[in-house]
C-alpha cells in the first residue's frame, strides 16, 4: 500500500513550524522584553483502564461413557461384535478376502488384533477380519473413540468408521458414512470423512491429520469423532483437526446424519484409494486395538 496521507501531514507540519519560528524571531527583535512563560500545568493522571471481559468457553458436551470393549479375556466378545465376510472386493477393488478366523481377528495381551496376511483364501491373495456392531449395537450422536496402533505400507488401508444402521432399506451413500480414521499406508497421516447424498467416494467432505511426532505404527494414538445433530469433530489425541456442518455440503444436499450409526473396524488390502501392495510391502500387517468407547451427553 502506498502511504501518502503521512507524507503529506509531515510536510505541512514542516512549513508550519517554519512559519512560526520566522515570526517568533522578528517579535523577539521588536520586543522590549519576553513575558516569562507560565507555569505548566500538573499532568493529570490517567484513570485506570477497566480489565477487559474474559470471552467465556465454548461449552464442552459432558459425556458419559454407554458403551465399550476393552479387550479383556481371552476371546472376542461376540455379544459386542460380528463380522462381514467375503471377497467381493467390497465396491473398491480391494483384494483381500473378510474371515472370522483367529488368525485374522483376536484377542490377545488385552488387544484387539486384526492381522492382514498373504495368503490364498478362495481364488483371493490376502485375508483380512472386518468387525462390525451392525444389529448389535448402534447410536445416534456421541463420542465415538478408540485407541490403536496402526499398519502401514503400499496398499495397506486401516480403518475406523461408522455406517448408517438403516444401510440395508435405505443403501449407501444416503444411509451415511462417518469415517472416524483411516490411513491408507502413510505413516504420519490420517483422514476423516463423511458421505453423504451427492457427496461421496471422491466427494466426501473431512479432512486430514499429519501427526506432529512419530508415526502411526510406532505407537498408539486415540482417534475420535464427537458427533452431535449439527456438527461433526475429529480428534486425533484430543487435538481437533476436522469439523462439519450441514453449512459445508453442496447446496442443496441433504444432511443424513441423524439417525442410529454402528461402528466397524477393518483392515483392507489394496483398493481404489490406497492402489496395490507392491515390493516394499511387508505381511502380515497387524492393527491392535486397546480399547473402544463410546460415551453420550450425560
Amino acid at each position: 500500500m502506498t502511504i501518502l496521507g503521512p507524507r503529506f501531514v509531515v510536510t505541512t507540519t514542516l512549513l508550519g513550524l517554519a512559519g512560526v519560528l520566522l515570526l517568533s524571531a522578528c517579535a523577539a527583535a521588536t520586543a522590549p522584553s519576553a513575558t516569562p512563560p507560565p507555569s505548566p500545568e500538573p499532568t493529570a493522571t490517567p484513570a485506570p483502564l477497566p480489565e477487559p471481559t474474559a470471552t467465556p468457553l465454548a461449552t464442552q458436551p459432558e459425556w458419559k461413557l454407554v458403551w465399550n470393549d476393552e479387550f479383556e479375556g481371552d476371546s472376542l466378545d461376540r455379544s459386542r461384535w460380528d463380522f462381514d465376510l467375503g471377497g467381493s472386493g467390497w465396491g473398491n477393488n480391494e483384494l483381500q478376502f473378510y474371515t472370522d478366523r483367529p488368525e485374522n481377528a483376536r484377542v490377545a495381551d488385552g488387544m484387539l488384533v486384526i492381522e492382514a496376511r498373504q495368503e490364498d483364501r478362495l481364488g483371493r491373495d490376502f485375508t483380512s477380519a472386518r468387525l462390525k456392531t451392525q444389529s448389535l449395537h448402534a447410536w445416534t450422536y456421541g463420542r465415538f473413540e478408540a485407541r490403536m496402533k496402526l499398519p502401514t505400507g503400499q496398499g495397506i488401508w486401516s480403518a475406523f468408521w461408522m455406517l448408517g444402521e438403516d444401510i440395508v432399506t435405505t443403501k449407501w451413500p444416503a444411509s451415511g458414512e462417518i469415517d472416524i480414521m483411516e490411513n491408507i499406508g502413510a505413516p504420519h497421516t490420517v483422514y476423516a470423512t463423511i458421505h453423504g447424498p451427492g457427496y461421496s467416494g471422491g466427494e466426501g467432505i473431512g479432512g486430514s491429520y499429519n501427526l506432529p511426532n512419530g508415526t502411526v505404527t510406532d505407537g498408539f494414538h486415540v482417534y475420535a469423532v464427537e458427533w452431535e445433530p449439527d456438527q461433526i469433530r475429529w480428534f486425533v489425541d484430543d487435538v481437533q483437526f476436522a469439523s462439519v456442518t450441514p453449512d459445508d455440503l453442496p447446496n442443496g444436499k441433504e444432511w443424513v446424519f441423524d439417525h442410529p450409526f454402528f461402528l466397524l473396524l477393518n483392515v483392507a488390502v489394496g483398493g481404489n484409494w490406497p492402489g496395490n501392495p507392491d515390493d516394499t510391502t511387508t505381511f502380515p500387517q497387524t492393527m491392535q486395538v486397546d480399547y473402544v468407547r463410546v460415551y453420550q451427553e450425560s
